[in-house]
């Protein structure tokens, strides 16, 4: 059992989601505590995305793709491709918020959001953001 979950941790996809779901659990607390605090839906889940940001850049980079890179214009040119997807998806999960805030928790749609987003991201970051010279296996 052990082997095979270690074999199963060598391969970048799983890793993924294993920092995404310890991520998503954050930005849920984060929601969460947000809301109890008076914060609107769109407000709670807004502070959950950017605190995930950061955590989750790091995490994906470092953990995920095992890029250990740390050259300026390496970073910062990947930091920059990343804010760009971000403001894509926080637009598109804003937009998600407000079209179902009245039908849905916001918690759940800030699930279904971040299924969609969980998916395109995964490809961009494995093909565009952090590739490296040698090729990377599932």
């Amino acid at each position: 059992m052990k082997s095979k979950l270690l074999h199963l941790l060598r391969r970048p996809l799983y890793r993924y989601l294993i920092v995404g779901v310890s991520v998503y659990l954050f930005e849920l607390a984060v929601i969460i505590t947000a809301q109890h605090a008076g914060a609107n839906a769109v407000l709670a889940v807004g502070l959950g995305f950017w605190f995930g940001l950061l955590v989750s850049f790091w995490l994906q980079k470092l953990v995920t793709f095992s890029d250990k890179r740390m050259h300026h214009r390496i970073v910062v040119s990947q930091f920059i491709a990343v804010c760009i997807l971000v403001l894509f998806n926080f637009s598109f999960t804003l937009l998600l918020v407000k079209l179902l805030q009245h039908t849905l928790p916001a918690v759940v749609v800030r699930t279904i959001a971040l299924a969609i987003t969980t998916i395109w991201n995964f490809y961009l970051y494995k093909t565009r953001i952090f590739v490296k010279d040698e090729p990377v296996t599932y």
